[in-house]
């Protein structure tokens, strides 16, 4: 039976029903800001369901405290809250912000009544153009990342040099992991894609290895699932090296990662969206791509006269 809520009357909803019933889709524009209480703003603002109870309680202070706390430094938000200074960044993480200057900057914002320029802009427009302008903001995040391309081309040449390239992602990361292992047969010899958890990935992985593989590309979007950082503490023990996409900086699967790129999903529906990890993923397949210009145009050559032959695709 459910949970029930203060007053013994109707169940208190799941996060992702609560998820569900605050993204819901109007066909009018959302109220006006004046009419938007402080309270609610940061209720919505730190709406994630996927926060720890260390996480809530850094949430709730702010709520009751946000005059005083908005101004605070880290080092005195985390006395106040009684947490570790890492605690208080990964919060801000949480919450969909690149550290805890940004979400401050944020707090004054909403304290002094202005409205900031974060992903958190709750009620410009309707609750689709609010997911829309909260993926603007992750990609905007990844081009200020992708300033320094160095780490996605040395990491682009070592996906491309390893023979066989692994790529996992499990429960709904495994669409991702299709898409890029979709492309990356295009100008990659022998992409063995694993999209199962359990013994059934620790054999492919393995085997992968045996095969003289060097290197796993594993996918973990939210919810995190067990059976990925699993496999990836195999991949790891195996003698694979493992380059992460996920939305998290830190966490259990980042630590057991080689290489990490930390992309923002869109979590303002019911459902993510990964307008980021899809560019992300383009962009470390370019890498692949010029790693070897040679085997890529060869197998592209081929690839276009299979498909010319066998009539793969409509003629536009």
């Amino acid at each position: 039976m459910g949970d029930m809520g203060d007053e013994g009357g109707a169940p208190v909803p799941s996060p992702q029903q609560a998820r569900a019933q605050a993204s819901a889709i109007t066909s009018g524009r959302a109220a006006p800001e004046s009419e938007i209480s402080p309270t609610s703003r940061l209720r919505t603002l730190f709406d994630r369901p996927r926060l720890s109870p260390g996480q809530r309680r850094i949430a709730q202070y702010l709520i009751e405290h946000l005059t005083e706390a908005a101004f605070l430094s880290i080092t005195d938000l985390a006395d106040r809250v009684g947490v570790s200074q890492p605690s208080v960044t990964r919060f801000a993480s949480a919450v969909g912000f690149s550290g805890y200057p940004a979400l401050r900057e944020q707090l004054q914002a909403i304290a002094l009544g202005g409205r900031g320029g974060s992903a958190a802009e709750e009620y410009r427009g309707n609750e689709l153009q609010a997911a829309v302008d909260a993926e603007i903001e992750n990609l905007e995040n990844l081009r200020r990342d992708f300033a320094d391309a160095d780490r996605v081309i040395d990491v682009g040449r070592k996906l491309a040099a390893s023979a066989p390239l692994t790529v996992l992602g499990l429960r709904i990361s495994v669409s991702l992991a299709e898409y890029f292992a979709y492309a990356a047969r295009r100008v990659h010899p022998d992409v063995r894609l694993v999209t199962r958890g359990g013994t059934v990935a620790y054999d492919a992985l393995l085997q992968s290895r045996e095969a003289g593989g060097t290197w796993v590309l594993a996918f973990s979007m939210p919810r995190h699932a067990h059976e990925t950082l699993g496999a990836v503490r195999v991949a790891r023990g195996a003698g694979l090296k493992v380059a992460l996409i996920t939305d998290l900086a830190l966490g259990p699967v980042v630590d057991e990662a080689d290489v990490t790129f930390a992309t923002g999903t869109g979590s303002r529906l019911v459902f993510d969206s990964y307008a980021a990890p899809g560019v992300m993923c383009a962009a470390l397949l370019q890498a692949m791509t010029d790693a070897d210009p040679e085997r890529t145009q060869a197998r592209l050559e081929e690839y276009e006269q299979v498909a010319d032959q066998h009539q793969f695709f409509l003629r536009d």
